[in-house]
């Protein structure tokens, strides 16, 4: 492995076109990162590439089609070697009971937060093994810990998150780190619009009372800071929550 190879610093993070995603872009690209985006949205990438200028070009990818995801990984890498992948892309559809809650909400979140995932980390994984490189996952803690109503996501982000730890696992013998974040409530503006099909009154119900939730920009903050670390430094975990937050069941509401 060459010196040039070690101390590259480009980042793909898909999702990048909101929430989460894009703000991770621009806290790597403010440590000075040359980032790329994946996400469908082309005109909020457009919009950020025009913000942050050359630390930031883009890929219009949707991470549950195959062939979208082929086309964006193979113009990325025909670019250059890449360092890190951050995979940011995940939904959340419904909060019903097992009992009725929809087929198709469920399947949606799987193709994104699960099989969109591991399409993505199984086409850069080896251009990552050359850089030494880091796979970082943003999961959550409904990963860690289920909830009525959150039968489909829960499930997803599980299967996330133990995806992440059986790759570290897998992976201990080469020269890439794997890391997993687990956000609690964090207040975007279309996460929990989305959840519940445009209903601004029970998104704004998620939040309502609760003293400073967390922002896209304070899990930017963690996936930078683990990036940051030297290489032989893999941190594997992360689990992060508002301070209202004690767990899911345990959310201090004022009033």
């Amino acid at each position: 492995m060459t010196d040039s190879t070690n101390t590259i610093k480009r980042a793909v993070v898909t999702g990048a076109s909101s929430g989460i995603g894009q703000a991770s872009v621009r806290a790597l690209v403010g440590k000075g990162w040359q980032v790329v985006g994946l996400a469908r949205r082309e005109e909020n990438l457009r919009d950020l590439a025009k913000e942050l200028g050359e630390g930031f070009t883009y890929q219009v990818c949707d991470v549950t089609d195959e062939d979208s995801t082929r086309k964006a990984v193979d113009a990325v890498l025909s670019e250059g070697p890449v360092k890190a992948l951050v995979n940011c892309a995940g939904a959340a559809f419904g909060k019903d009971a097992v009992a009725t809650s929809n087929l198709d909400d469920w399947r949606g979140m799987y193709e994104l937060n699960v099989l969109g995932t591991l399409r993505v980390i199984q086409k850069f994984l080896p251009a990552l093994k050359e850089s030494e490189g880091t796979v970082l996952v943003v999961s959550s803690t409904a990963g860690i810990e289920p909830y009525e109503g959150g039968g489909g996501y829960c499930a997803s982000k599980a299967a996330e998150r133990v995806m992440a730890r059986i790759l570290r696992l897998e992976l201990v013998s080469e020269p890439v780190r794997v890391v997993d974040i687990a956000p609690g409530l964090v207040h975007t503006d279309e996460f929990s619009l989305k959840r519940f099909g445009g209903d601004s009154s029970k998104a704004d119900a998620v939040y309502a009372g609760v003293p400073d939730p967390l922002t896209a920009d304070d899990v930017a903050g963690c996936v930078s800071w683990a990036l940051e670390q030297p290489d032989t430094v893999d941190v594997d975990q992360i689990v992060v929550r508002p301070r209202a937050e004690g767990s899911y069941t345990k959310l201090y509401r004022k009033g």
